[in-house]
């Protein structure tokens, strides 16, 4: 179970301080997916890289499984067992495909294994395994290879930043099934409707502040003139 209470985050602008999240109180419990929704600028992306360790909180807790991991580093968090998808996937020189797999699992996956891992995201292992990571991939394929990465990895906890970012239509049909297929935690950062219907929960931040939370039918009243247009249509 992953707990942050009274958490808040603010920068240094102009010889004041803005604050971009304020006393913000959450708990996330296993087997559950939760999306993350607002307007823009509202402090949601900030929230899950506080949670990451991107960001170094300027004040409140973050509790992982009852341990203390407000000061920790990210690599510390990651080897507990929380995992983050950004909106734009970095890319690896000098690795395969299957190398980043490999290190995300922990072990040597024979082709079978590395099959049902891109698979699953749409992708054939034959044409992707000896690939290598660089900018050659499209954004829609290193998306999918960052999924299947997540997959391999098991984690307690998935973070999903707006995952729906650049990627092509095949991949956006089927990110909820992804999803669903996941285990244990899954944080999610949308807008967009057909994620926000998979969630047991939805939480609503607004000007840094936790506005609501609960599950869709109770949260959907509340977003009408909160969110972005993309609520409003399946794909965009």
């Amino acid at each position: 179970m992953l707990e942050i209470k009274n958490l808040s985050y603010n920068v240094d602008e102009k010889d004041a301080q803005k604050d971009i999240l304020k006393n913000v109180s959450l708990t996330f419990e296993d087997n559950k997916i939760y999306v993350i929704t607002g307007p823009n600028g509202s402090g949601k992306s900030t929230l899950v890289k506080l949670i990451m360790g991107l960001l170094k909180a300027s004040d409140g807790q973050i509790l992982f499984d009852g341990k203390d991991i407000t000061n920790l580093a990210i690599n510390e968090r990651a080897n507990l067992g929380i995992s983050y998808a950004f909106q734009q996937p970095v890319t690896f020189k000098g690795l395969k495909v299957r190398d980043l797999l490999d290190i995300a699992s922990g072990e040597k996956n024979n082709v079978d294994k590395l099959c049902e891992y891109l698979s699953t995201v749409g992708l054939c292992a034959k044409d992707y395994i000896n690939r290598p990571l660089d900018d050659k991939l499209s954004g829609g394929e290193l998306k999918r290879i960052e999924l299947a990465m997540v997959l391999a990895r098991k984690t307690k906890v998935n973070i999903f930043d707006e995952p729906e970012a650049g990627i092509d239509l095949w991949s956006f049909d089927n990110l909820t099934n992804i999803f669903s297929s996941l285990n244990n935690c899954n944080i999610i950062v949308s807008h967009q409707k057909k994620i926000l219907d998979i969630a047991d929960e939805i939480i609503l931040i607004k000007n840094g502040q936790l506005i609501a939370q609960g599950k869709p039918e109770e949260i959907y009243p509340l977003l009408e003139g909160n969110t972005c247009h993309r609520l409003r249509g399946e794909n965009g």
